[in-house]
């Protein structure tokens, strides 16, 4: 492998999906108190997703809670309940060229705006022929870092 041109900086999001919204914000945001800043709806991703946070400033994570618009429809954002793990990276468009000439699979759609704002893509969670790594199950959603995640990271990291 060549020398890796960026850098994962760390949890950004994790996506949790359920049938109803209203049961996941129970436990949440009623009963451990993160706090919701956002929706975003989208027909082509089959998703209504309320977005809540827990920490502060370059250290908030956010906790997407997601039903499907219709469940018969694909994706199934709430099968697995743990939908995906988003991940803060320094350089997104060179991550993505990197690790596809490691042999890593991405999810169809490229580099895009996410629900969040940031520049996001996907790595399937499964491998194939072509590109035979792939999340071994677990979909990963790659995040670019705004400048202030990537300096509070190199501050940390001397």
């Amino acid at each position: 492998m060549s020398e890796r041109p960026f850098r994962i900086l760390g949890m950004q999001h994790v996506a949790i999906g359920g049938p109803s919204k209203a049961r996941l914000k129970s436990l949440w945001v009623d009963c451990f108190g993160l706090r919701q800043t956002g929706n975003y709806v989208s027909e082509r991703e089959n998703v209504d997703e309320d977005i809540t946070v827990l920490g502060a400033g370059v250290a908030t994570c956010e906790i997407d809670l997601m039903q499907p618009l219709d469940p018969s429809r694909k994706p199934a954002v709430h099968e697995p309940p743990l939908n995906h793990v988003g991940l803060w990276v320094d350089d997104l468009p060179r991550a993505v060229e990197w690790l596809a000439a490691q042999g890593v699979r991405f999810a169809p759609g490229g580099i895009r705006k996410g629900a969040a704002g940031f520049d996001i893509t996907f790595i399937h969670p499964k491998g194939n022929a072509e590109s035979p790594i792939g999340g071994e199950g677990v979909l990963i959603e790659l995040v670019q870092a705004p400048p202030d995640v990537v300096a509070a990271f190199d501050a940390l990291a001397g």
